[in-house]
């Protein structure tokens, strides 16, 4: 079993960034992609990044690329996201988890373990 809790959440303005992690229990983080979704109110679950178990593969949805980045620390079992350049269009309650395979996945249904979510909303 694997539990995972996300923190880092806020009010930021457009413009701003925040980080956000993802702290894991259980001995097998390190085995496990990770991935970063986000739900706007009345919207479905929406892929924001993926990382693969080493750290070196990574994949971002569209309306994120070049503005996050995924990353994760095993030795803490850890995975982070940087968020740069927040606009309006980025709030959402965000939501970490873990797929059982090390290789990274943009598909919600792929990934076994999810946290509770935290909330981030950007001002214009």
């Amino acid at each position: 079993q694997v539990q995972l809790v996300e923190s880092g959440g806020g009010l930021v303005q457009a413009g701003g960034s925040l980080r956000l992690s993802c702290a894991a229990s259980g001995r097998t983080f390190s085995s496990f992609a990770m991935g970063w979704f986000r739900q706007a109110p009345g919207k479905e679950r929406d892929f924001v990044a993926t990382i693969g178990w080493y750290g070196t593969t990574t994949y971002y949805g569209d309306s994120v690329k070049g503005r996050f980045t995924i990353s994760r620390d095993n030795a803490k079992n850890t995975v982070y996201l940087q968020m740069n350049s927040l606009k309006p269009e980025d709030t959402a309650v965000y939501y970490c988890a873990a797929r059982t395979s090390g290789a990274p996945a943009r598909v919600r249904d792929q990934y076994a373990y999810w946290g509770q979510g935290t909330q981030v909303t950007v001002s214009s």
